[in-house]
């Protein structure tokens, strides 16, 4: 080594370590948090359809009830166990109180859309939902009558006293705390009854129109339930009433070293986990406080896990009236997606070249299709595909079974800890298993989250490999409401490299290097480092070098610090990233050439696409994994290459650079963690990507 280049490589290891500097590292916890303040925005915004923006509060709801279920649960995780600070260098204690501070910010937030905003122009456009001071007595008399024929039969409240401890209390459902006063039948003095509603009944009631007097009228479980419990302790004074729910710890934890079988294991941990650890308590906010204190302590819950709630307790169960209410006129315009022609012969279609699907303006019926004309075709000899989530009543998991009961061989890796989907993959898996197929769950320690489906076909003499991937789930109901890329391939390279990664996850088949596609957790990380620090020595030799990336979150810090040193070498780099991100952007000497932005719109930003310019030979790849490092390094992700000019220039144009033009439903990233909404610049039409997407269809 030359003495020039030893001074290049110390400069290098300095710069490295100045770039491990926490402030230049966002939260990861709190940045997740921050992207339901994007999707509540689309909410107040009254360009969108009013029912739409109903969804839209409520899916912020349930955003946030996933974030306390999983996220927090972790960091509370990481204090219990003494874990060191994340890059960012906030202490897990710090996080759990700022993700405190924050999300009762979103909280009121929420409730202040609901009250103040969303329901009296629900109710000014037809469709009213009835709070309890609202009733005429024509409408009490019917939910009276309707709390007593319908809800109170399967009510059990509980009295606490010394025979009746505190009972068990599932995690998100609703509960009532009743304070009474009085004595009962047997001579009891009352203090604290608890009632729980069952999940069997509509948190949403459709009141008719002869009672109502209007077709679009409702009223919430909570408020009825709240108006009409004094019924379930007669005799007795109720003092007061208040709505509460506790949040529990979700995440499934199942030893996979330690367990024989995997099935089994996750489905005992499954009838556990409504009554794992508490996480956070919602209570009414007039509720006393000894009794917030009662259920703190019951729940093992400090202060700042409590929120007070104005409104119910479970604002998210709103979003049954986006369904049940007949105002088409209130939502999003329908569409047709675009069909694909020739699909008659789908084999033909994709043998004839590569094809490209972008959802949810490209059909995915003919994904369905290639299964289910794969399941028929006599000279179908295997089928192999993973599955992650598919969703109710899957055409795909019936064309599976059909291949299967017509003798294919039939290989299926279904990824029992999807979170969330953990009890219907078990489902799938088991009608998988009774028509014959053989079922993988993927491999220990790494969740399979690769989307890859590979049919073998006999043409004449020679076997065919035709393989479709996608960076979203084999899903029909997502690929309407996700954008998500497929590609439908005959390439014989990308044949070989699908079907020796189904060797990986069926077999215990030796790490092989692909020839075309990289994978997690052996060679997507090196690769994209690798990519990365192509474009930096592209830029310091005065090349052209230019890096744009659409993913759904970031925090692998090799891949952050690669950024960071690329944009000091001068590289031009766009990050489209929808929720969280660790990078902090903007920073001088740092990433002052990095830009990162959130687009928040009608469809989820779902698919993960990776371009480098490479001085002007560009590389356009299509991703299942997100650059965390939980994709990266704990995960198998497929990562496959868009050959074909034609279809490269598609992506990049619909998915790249239609994106970056967007000043209708973007939000910048600044430097200090904040987002600002992207305003259309003096003289500069307002373009919304998803809209000009759709207007194309």
């Amino acid at each position: 080594m030359t003495l020039h280049n030893a001074a290049a490589a110390f400069d290098d290891a300095q710069n490295q370590e100045a770039l491990r500097d926490p402030a230049l590292y966002l939260n990861r916890e709190l940045s997740q948090l921050d992207f339901n303040f994007r999707v509540l925005a689309q909410a107040l915004d009254p360009q969108v359809p009013l029912l739409e923006r109903l969804r839209f509060l409520c899916i912020s709801c349930t955003n946030l009830d996933e974030f306390f279920e999983i996220r927090t649960a972790a960091v509370r995780h990481a204090l219990d166990f003494g874990l060191p600070p994340a890059p960012d260098g906030l202490s897990p204690a710090s996080v759990l109180n700022r993700i405190h501070d924050r999300a009762a910010e979103l909280v009121q937030a929420q409730y202040d859309c609901w009250r103040d905003v969303l329901r009296p122009a629900m109710n000014e456009a037809g469709v009213r939902v009835f709070g309890r001071g609202n009733w005429t007595p024509r409408q009490a008399r019917w939910l009276r009558a309707y709390f007593r024929n319908e809800v109170m039969p399967v009510l059990s409240p509980l009295g606490l006293d010394p025979s009746h401890p505190f009972p068990k209390i599932l995690n998100k459902s609703l509960n009532i705390v009743v304070v009474l006063k009085g004595k009962d039948a047997f001579g009891r003095t009352g203090h604290l009854a608890i009632v729980r509603a069952p999940r069997s009944l509509p948190r949403v009631i459709h009141m008719p129109a002869r009672v109502s007097g209007g077709p679009n009228d409702f009223v919430l479980l909570s408020s009825v339930l709240s108006s009409f419990v004094g019924e379930l302790f007669p005799g007795m004074e109720i003092q007061g009433s208040y709505q509460f729910r506790v949040t529990r710890n979700s995440e499934v934890v199942v030893d996979e070293d330690e367990v024989e079988n995997l099935a089994l294991a996750l489905r005992d941990e499954l009838v556990g986990r409504g009554y794992r650890p508490a996480v956070r308590l919602e209570i009414a906010q007039d509720c006393p406080k000894p009794i917030v204190r009662t259920l703190l302590q019951n729940f093992d819950l400090p202060e700042n896990a409590v929120y007070p709630i104005d409104g119910p307790v479970n604002l998210n169960r709103v979003i049954q009236v986006y369904d049940l209410a007949d105002r088409p006129d209130l939502k999003y315009p329908a569409f047709n997606p675009r069909t694909l022609r020739g699909v008659d012969n789908i084999f033909e279609k994709i043998s004839d070249g590569d094809v490209l699907l972008h959802h949810p303006f490209d059909s995915f019926a003919p994904v369905q299709e290639l299964i289910k004309q794969a399941a028929l075709d006599p000279n179908v000899l295997a089928i192999k595909q993973t599955l992650y989530r598919t969703g109710k009543d899957s055409l795909i998991v019936d064309a599976l079974i059909q291949a299967a009961r017509n003798g294919k061989d039939v290989t299926v890796v279904v990824e029992l800890r999807a979170r969330f989907d953990e009890d219907a993959n078990l489902g799938v898996a088991d009608r998988l298993q009774e028509a014959g197929a053989q079922v993988v769950y993927g491999v220990v320690g790494f969740k399979t989250h690769a989307k890859m489906l590979l049919i073998v076909r006999r043409e004449g003499r020679k076997l065919r490999r035709y393989v479709h991937l996608g960076t979203g789930n084999y899903h029909s109901g997502t690929a309407r409401a996700y954008t998500d890329l497929g590609l439908f391939t005959a390439d014989p390279d990308i044949g070989n490299d699908v079907n020796l990664l189904f060797q990986q996850l069926s077999g215990l088949a030796p790490s092989t290097r692909l020839k075309r596609l990289l994978q997690s957790p052996f060679t997507l990380h090196a690769g994209l480092l690798k990519k990365i620090e192509r474009e930096a020595r592209h830029a310091r030799a005065g090349k052209p070098a230019r890096i744009i990336v659409k993913i759904n979150a970031i925090n692998e810090q090799r891949i952050i610090r690669a950024l960071y040193a690329a944009s000091q070498a001068g590289v031009q780099i766009d990050l489209i990233v929808r929720g969280a991100c660790a990078l902090r952007p903007g920073v001088p000497g740092v990433s002052e050439n990095i830009r990162v932005r959130s687009i928040v719109g009608r469809f989820l930003e779902h698919s993960r696409i990776y371009w480098f310019c490479n001085n002007d030979s560009p590389e356009l790849y299509c991703a299942s994994a997100d650059w965390l490092e939980r994709n990266l390094l704990h995960r198998v992700e497929t990562c496959f290459p868009i050959d074909d000019p034609k279809l490269a220039k598609r992506v990049y144009h619909e998915a790249l650079h239609n994106y970056l033009l967007d000043n209708q439903n973007a939000w910048q990233l600044n430097a200090d963690g904040s987002y600002h909404k992207v305003e259309p610049l003096e003289g500069e039409l307002p373009y919304s990507a998803q809209s000009q997407l759709l207007s194309e269809v």
